[in-house]
């Protein structure tokens, strides 16, 4: 029977998605599930694995009754994931032996500040690439082995695993044949070596984590096994966290190359090639995907608050009905009126690293109102991803050639437009914006020959829109200005008590 489809399993953080793509990159199918989320103390997130798991595999079976596609028909799955969400699991059993401890929870951030006092900081900052946080897979870990009665005990044995979602689903998918993660999912952990591409035995060591619990570390393109619930064998041919997976899915695979996904934050890629490039600014060095399938380099940075700013005035302030009003609003005056918003509303992020910053509107005057108080939201988005891009132009000495982008906020042609005046640089939407999933169905397609190269996934990409700079040096010269002086006052709300 011919090979018509690849299936991508999307599990995020919220839901879990599965889409079926053909030779083209079109979406055939594609199921959603959200799933429960537990918080059992303040700062703590949690997951039930088998939640996970069964929601994953209900959706993927929807996809594929959906179109009445047979598991003969599907060439391959990819699997692209939430990173650093951690579970550790019976090795016969396949029983977690605790919840999922989400990338989000803070439980362990006590452990990081120990670090910080000893100094080992500096070691795994060196080494994984990572700025030390409770965000990270590692202090997750040893939380779990330290709180569950006879957990270490039994990891020294052999009997446990530990895996990020993507092991836990292909672990399932094989039923108990194959215990893997790629290098994109393995370098968010703060256990792993990215230069040496290995787990690091002396981080392992200072966790109290023994190697015999950690999974096989592959190329993000390869044959892992068979998935075996379909009714008949599938190749799991592809795995790559969410954010290496998208840059992937845009084909940014030559350094230099930068995706930018507009989320509830926004997540910064550029692609630095085979060299990994050591931030000094608070940026992360992480590894991603080059055009065969590969091991690469990206830097990495964050804003916090993106499109969060945009349901804040939806649902917080009430001064818009829903997102898609912003725009309509930004485009109803001509300017800010001089207004700033500063989103800080949980720190600020690369390069500013003030966990203090709190968010802040500035330059109100009287004549002020509702449209000009949402343009400024909507334009600090652009203005943030400004600072991250100036920032890893000078880390990486490349300099950016064109913005890709993804993300919900990105169908807002105004941000768009104004993205590309702040950075004097052509931005460029593509027709799918779906390219976390995308980015998994290219490389499970890749390892199994369904696509050819990475030439013919180029052909694959479509653009739907692209933005040019338009905007007069001198007035984008003063916006800027005005970003570092807003920046500069909620620096300083934060440090002068």
């Amino acid at each position: 029977m011919e090979k018509k489809y690849i299936m991508a399993m999307d599990q995020g953080t919220t839901s879990c998605r599965t889409i079926l793509f053909d030779r083209r990159g079109n979406i055939c199918s594609m199921a959603q599930k959200e799933f429960p989320q537990y918080y059992p103390q303040p700062g703590w997130v949690e997951h039930d694995p088998m939640e996970i798991w069964s929601s994953q595999l209900s959706v993927s079976t929807e996809a594929m009754s959906k179109i009445r596609v047979s598991p003969e028909e599907i060439a391959a799955i990819g699997i692209t994931n939430q990173r650093e969400t951690t579970i550790i699991w019976d090795k016969e059993t396949g029983d977690p032996i605790y919840p999922a401890i989400v990338w989000q929870c803070r439980r362990t951030a006590d452990m990081i500040e120990e670090l910080r006092e000893t100094g080992f900081d500096k070691t795994l900052w060196a080494r994984t690439g990572l700025v030390p946080d409770a965000y990270f897979s590692g202090t997750k870990i040893k939380w779990i082995l330290d709180h569950v009665e006879g957990a270490r005990e039994r990891a020294q044995k052999g009997e446990l695993l530990f895996g990020t979602v993507d092991t836990w689903l292909i672990w399932n998918l094989t039923k108990g044949g194959v215990h893997v993660t790629d290098y994109t999912n393995a370098s968010r952990t703060m256990l792993f070596d990215i230069r040496r591409l290995q787990w690091d035995e002396e981080i392992l060591e200072r966790f109290q984590i023994p190697m015999e619990m950690l999974p096989k570390v592959e190329p993000s393109s390869k044959i892992y096994g068979s998935a075996e619930v379909f009714g008949a064998p599938i190749p799991v041919s592809g795995a790559a966290g969410d954010q290496q997976a998208a840059l992937f899915g845009q084909c940014c695979v030559q350094p230099g190359d930068v995706k930018n996904t507009y989320g509830t934050g926004c997540f910064l890629l550029m692609h630095t090639g085979d060299t990994p490039v050591q931030s000094r600014d608070g940026l992360l060095t992480t590894v991603c995907i080059d055009e065969k399938g590969c091991p690469a380099y990206a830097l990495e940075g964050s804003v916090f608050v993106a499109g969060a700013a945009i349901q804040w005035l939806r649902d917080g302030l009430g001064v818009i009905e829903k997102a898609s009003d912003s725009e309509i609003c930004c485009r109803a005056v001509e300017d800010t009126g001089g207004t700033y918003l500063v989103p800080a509303f949980t720190g600020m992020g690369a390069p500013y690293w003030n966990q203090d910053a709190r968010g802040i509107f500035v330059g109100l005057t009287r004549g002020v109102g509702k449209d000009h108080m949402v343009r400024a939201a909507v334009e600090s988005l652009a203005y943030q991803v400004y600072d991250l891009i100036r920032t890893m132009e000078k880390e990486a000495q490349i300099d950016l050639r064109e913005l890709r982008v993804d993300g919900g906020a990105c169908a807002n042609d105004f941000l768009m437009q104004f993205q590309a005046d702040i950075l004097e640089a052509r931005v460029i939407r593509p027709k799918c914006i779906e390219t976390t999933a995308l980015g998994a169905a290219y490389l499970a397609g890749l390892a199994v020959g369904y696509w050819e190269d990475i030439e013919e996934i180029r052909k694959n990409w479509a653009v739907e829109a692209r933005f040019d700079p338009k905007m007069e040096t001198k007035r984008r010269e003063d916006l800027l200005h005005g970003w570092e002086r807003a920046v500069r006052t909620a620096v300083y709300w934060a440090t002068e008590k």
